[in-house]
């Protein structure tokens, strides 16, 4: 029988999350059911629950950083048992026929993976995600969190921390590359720890230097700030992978100019408007201009399970539910460290 999980709505764009419920069906032969504990917020989340992208169907349950504990099975799983500590991240289902998903791109699926939430899934219902006490998800689409790391600060990796681990290991940050972040916020914390941990050499690049303690204690071998222009004079021609976790616009040019001959810049942060560059700024030295979001489910579980084994997880404030949206508020003003996970008991 379908079950009725707690859960925060957004019942517009322009109304605040308010406690209420979602309802979740029983698992499927091949579902899992999982018992949420922890729920991290997006930016992402922010901008859904808030309609600034469009095509949001409301009321809508949002959150795409879900750590929990398996409830109950369907017959036929058998990737996951109950007691299990697992993941959900920003997709539950794909067509896992075409070529990218064959080839474990999930998120590239071509016939468009089904998001956790503002999506419709293949009970033709509307998505909901981890802003609830639980959810129904394919076993194929469940991550395992190993036991070296808390669920809580597990919650974050399943967005922030695979959509930074994914261009770091694509572009193969390691041992002798110079790798720098732009940005100290919920991505580029994340990128920190994992880059040091791959062995590259990592310096953060941001608009002031009010986080470098923090930065440098992550494992940042050095910290510049970008609103001096010395600093690209300093640094120029100097990376071989430079990640922009910022929305924010920012002179592409300028940035561009770090990077040594071949090197590439891979944007994971969306700004709203177009980028504008001068195509000499890539001609000249070779340089490279990408994108990149989250892994596929193969990858998120490498990325896990390297983090865990490393003691790796977000910097977490954990806050119950009747705060969420102080914490939106928060977010916006750039008044976290770095990543608000939600308490779901206390949904």
């Amino acid at each position: 029988m379908p079950t009725t999980a707690r859960a925060y709505v957004a019942d517009s764009a322009g109304s605040p999350l308010r406690p209420g419920t979602v309802e979740r069906r029983e698992p499927g032969d091949f579902e899992v059911q999982i018992a949420i504990r922890f729920a991290g917020i997006c930016h992402s989340d922010i901008h859904t629950a808030r309609g600034d992208w469009a095509g949001v169907s409301y009321p809508i349950v949002v959150g795409h950083e879900i750590a929990g504990i398996v409830e109950a099975v369907g017959p036929m799983v058998t990737r996951h048992s109950v007691g299990d500590r697992v993941g959900v991240g920003c997709f539950i289902d794909s067509c896992r026929e075409c070529a990218n998903c064959r080839d474990g791109e999930e998120q590239h699926c071509l016939a468009e993976s089904i998001r956790t939430y503002n999506s419709v899934g293949r009970d033709g219902l509307p998505t909901a995600g981890g802003y609830s006490t639980s959810i129904v998800v394919d076993e194929n689409y469940v991550l395992g969190i190993p036991d070296g790391i808390s669920l809580a600060a597990a919650a974050p990796l399943l967005c922030a921390g695979i959509t930074m681990y994914s261009p770091l290991r694509n572009w193969d940050a390691g041992p002798g590359k110079r790798v720098a972040i732009i940005g100290m916020g919920g991505l580029g914390h994340t990128g920190v720890k994992i880059a040091a941990a791959l062995g590259a050499e990592v310096t953060v690049l941001s608009q002031s230097l009010k986080k470098q303690e923090d930065a440098l204690r992550l494992g940042a071998a050095a910290y510049h700030a970008t609103s001096d222009p010395a600093t690209f004079e300093i640094l120029a021609g100097h990376f071989d992978l430079i990640i922009n976790t910022v929305s924010a616009d920012i002179d592409v040019d300028a940035h561009l100019s770090l990077l040594a001959v071949g090197g590439t810049m891979v944007m994971v942060g969306l700004p709203s408007k177009p980028l504008t560059l001068r195509t000499w700024m890539l001609a000249g030295f070779r340089r490279n201009l990408a994108g990149s979001k989250m892994g596929g489910i193969r990858q998120t579980q490498e990325m896990l399970d390297f983090c865990a084994a490393r003691g790796l997880g977000a910097e977490v404030e954990v806050i119950p539910a009747s705060q969420i949206n102080e914490a939106y508020e928060r977010v916006l003003a750039s008044d976290v460290r770095y990543r608000f996970v939600i308490d779901a008991s206390t949904f």
